[in-house]
């Protein structure tokens, strides 16, 4: 630790309060209430969609935000995301309290502790995932070990040198986050570019053009019909929705299962090079073309296209992944909670396309060019957005180790 900084635990240095229940117990007030949804990956409170409800004035009493309160996540969370998100909460006006599902932290002393200094401490300590061995799992939510948090120790120097310290880092923030929003709009429009360029395709009618249903130009179109199977360390290749992207299969990640499951599914199905696979649920309406000569079964969640030879299967793929299609699979979505693709509704989808082989493959040409061009651009993209979280990791380390 720096000369000249003190350490205290996070229940030493601040006091905490558990979350509000709406409860039933009359007199009412209507207050905003922060829930886990209003919690932004920058540390922020997105304050666009607060609810408003009527609660205890007496527990709303106790629970009422003040300016400089930090709301800490402590249940909640997904499978990739652990709980421990803070967002400060910045409002000077307004009635506001917190859920159950959440704590607010408060500076016991003002003129020791920063709230703001607090703020980007607990912040930093998130993305270094030093949350991520505080918490359990029930019923499929993630909950914070509450003493393991407050047990924390926070390291910090003189008031002025927290300010100081506190205002290079909203700074030097602010300018990550213009400059991320520059490149996320950039890759926005590259894809919107590509999208729109397919969207021009198969829309025209030019000469020699035929408008056909999907189940004339294929002559499987299918799925495999089977309860989830027993997974092995190795053995078959076992492809799922998740393996699925716009035009690439992520070979990546994937699952195995044995030779006597592999003899029944491919009775049905049996994948081969060039056949294109159609997302039916999840990422709903993605498809990619199988690229690799491999032995492989896929789940139901996906459904299995192969061309009679009439269109390309590149040229099929680049109509399934466009605009056209998607607005068509879209308005044959069933299903309430997780909307399906059924196979008879893929099977009417209307595709128009050249019928010479020729232009095919000088469309399919261009549109490949264009792809790889925007894949580029998204890689660079996701670089440089990479790039910007590990100078904000960097910052913050410096930070809190006495060096910036």
């Amino acid at each position: 630790m720096k000369a000249g900084w003190q350490t205290k635990t996070l229940d030493e240095a601040c006091y905490f309060s558990n979350g509000l229940w709406k409860g039933d117990k009359a007199p009412f007030v209507n207050v905003g209430v922060i829930r886990n949804t209003n919690f932004t990956k920058e540390g922020a409170l997105d304050d666009s969609d607060i609810a408003y409800l009527d609660v205890e004035i007496k527990k709303f009493e106790k629970r009422r935000l003040q300016f400089g309160d930090i709301i800490l996540e402590k249940s909640g969370g997904g499978p990739k995301q652990p709980v421990g998100r803070v967002a400060l909460f910045d409002k000077m006006e307004g009635d506001f309290s917190f859920s159950n599902f959440t704590s607010a932290i408060r500076v016991r002393d003002n003129q020791e502790l920063d709230f703001h200094f607090l703020h980007k401490f607990l912040y930093w300590t998130y993305l270094s995932g030093v949350t991520e061995g505080m918490q359990s799992h029930s019923t499929g939510i993630r909950n914070l070990d509450g003493n393991a948090y407050k047990g924390i120790e926070i390291a910090f120097p003189q008031l002025p040198e927290q300010q100081r310290i506190a205002g290079i880092l909203d700074q030097a923030f602010d300018g990550i986050a213009t400059a991320k929003a520059n490149f996320e709009t950039n890759l926005q429009n590259a894809r919107a570019l590509f999208g729109s360029h397919l969207q021009s395709v198969f829309t025209q009618r030019g000469e020699g053009w035929v408008e056909k249903h999907l189940k004339d130009v294929c002559e499987k179109i299918t799925d495999e019909t089977h309860q989830t199977p027993t997974y092995f360390e190795e053995g078959v290749v076992f492809l799922s929705s998740r393996n699925v992207t716009s035009g690439i299969i992520n070979w990546n990640n994937i699952k195995y299962i044995d030779a006597k499951q592999h003899a029944e599914m491919h009775k049905r199905v049996a994948p081969r090079l060039n056949d294109i696979l159609l997302a039916k649920n999840g990422t709903t309406g993605v498809a990619a073309i199988v690229d690799r000569d491999v032995t492989f079964d896929i789940y139901v969640s996906l459904a299995l296209l192969r061309s009679k030879g009439e269109i390309l299967p590149q040229l099929l793929l680049h109509f399934i992944n466009s605009p056209v299609a998607k607005h068509q699979f879209n308005k044959r979505l069933k299903g309430v909670g997780v909307p399906n693709l059924h196979l008879e509704e893929i099977r009417e989808v209307v595709i128009s396309f050249p019928k010479s082989l020729a232009e095919q493959k000088a469309i399919t040409s261009k549109l490949d060019d264009l792809r790889e061009e925007t894949q580029r651009l998204e890689s660079l993209y996701q670089r440089k957005l990479a790039a910007l979280d590990a100078l904000k990791q960097s910052l913050l380390h410096q930070a809190f180790s006495g060096t910036l």
